[in-house]
């Protein structure tokens, strides 16, 4: 489908085919409006933007049970199909994090547990591929390329049989780091992980969701469990707002609408980190993404088909002393800056451009996938 679309007074508009989309989203601060309408053939579409250009990823599964992966560029308007590679598995997830600027290798886990590594200029065959998991790999992460974050280039990949897994592409066949449930103990589905406080050569931290409500936070550099909480609700994401910093804040969705913004600051002995909680609404936050040019800001994508836009508040101060004379952290504040509703199916995959600050691109259950831009982030 083309669509064209129009810029009036400072807002967003579109125009084209689809009723639902000829609307313009304004408050305050921010305006969202849909740019680029376009729909597919498969199902389970997960998005990635290239890095340093005007193209994204489109990762997924045809109907008889094979992967797919489409590259399209944004060009005059509307987003055009340069490539299609279909895969014998279906493919659920995708990073760029641990490749460089000049090569922009995309990893990506699928149903058969595989994890794989492309080369998007040939991506017929990957330029490095291992039996990562039993069973289908739900999440993957990278860190260490694109310059962001230190150190070694790391993925870490997230399964329903229990298991994360810390993977060094230099390395063939068997992870750096697994982390898995003791003897005896219930293996739960990972659905999230996330890389966050690699700020040197030396520390490094993942963070795992489950379908349980587990929220666990794993220590790289010494191997061990630092921190572990659960949020009543399975997990859907956790994001840390930037991965080469000192950990400073994250950001985990869950079931029936609710999600919780932690501040990593201050970790407590026994209460461990403060945070604060925020009903969205009562379907399922699929996905929350961090602004990259903006790490208070954040975007949730719910199961309403619906897309909310955030602002992290702080607290005038991060910590107090307590009755032990210990350190706690205090929680701030979130304040929805925007939201909007594209589609009456769950919106499950959204990413910024890492480049062009509010451009970003969704994807939804109704096969379909809209580019648009968010206006007025610098005044927010």
């Amino acid at each position: 489908m083309r669509a064209r679309a129009s810029w009036r007074r400072g807002r967003v508009g579109f125009r084209g085919q689809s009723p639902e989309l000829n609307r313009t989203w304004s408050c305050r601060f921010s305006t969202m409006g849909v740019k680029i309408f376009s729909q597919f053939s498969f199902s389970g579409v997960y998005l990635k933007w290239i890095p340093c250009s005007a193209r994204f990823v489109c990762l997924g599964n045809f109907a008889r049970g094979t992967g797919v992966m489409q590259i399209y560029e944004v060009e005059h308007g509307e987003a055009r199909l340069i490539k299609e590679v279909e895969k014998p598995k279906p493919i659920k997830c995708g990073t760029f994090g641990a490749t460089s600027l000049q090569q922009r290798h995309m990893a990506t886990g699928d149903f058969d547990g595989n994890l794989n590594i492309w080369n998007l200029e040939a991506p017929d065959v990957s330029v490095y591929s291992v039996k990562a998991h039993k069973e289908i790999v739900n999440c993957i992460d990278g860190v260490g390329g694109l310059g962001i974050g230190d150190g070694a280039p790391e993925i870490v990949t997230g399964s329903r049989d229990g298991t994360v897994k810390v993977w060094d592409p230099r390395q063939k066949d068997s992870p750096v780091a697994n982390m898995e449930p003791v003897e005896g103990e219930t293996k739960r589905d990972c659905w999230t992980v996330a890389f966050g406080h690699a700020f040197n050569d030396q520390d490094r931290c993942v963070c795992a969701g489950y379908d349980n409500g587990d929220i666990k936070l794993f220590d790289l550099r010494n191997m061990s469990l630092r921190w572990e909480t659960n949020i009543k609700n399975g997990v859907c994401c956790v994001e840390f707002d930037r991965k080469d910093i000192n950990m400073n804040k994250l950001v985990a969705t869950s079931l029936e609408g609710k999600f919780h913004v932690f501040d990593l600051r201050t970790q407590h002995p026994t209460k461990g980190f403060a945070s604060v909680s925020e009903k969205a609404h009562k379907s399922t936050i699929w996905q929350v993404k961090h602004l990259p040019q903006n790490r208070d800001i954040f975007m949730t994508t719910g199961g309403a088909g619906n897309l909310h836009l955030w602002k992290y508040e702080y607290p005038a101060q991060r910590s107090r002393t307590d009755s032990d004379q210990t350190e706690v952290g205090v929680a701030g504040s979130v304040n929805l800056l925007q939201n909007a509703t594209l589609s009456t199916q769950p919106i499950a995959s959204l990413d910024w451009s890492p480049d062009k600050q509010g451009l970003c691109v969704c994807s939804g259950f109704d096969q379909s996938v809209r580019v648009l831009i968010v206006t007025k982030l610098h005044a927010a």
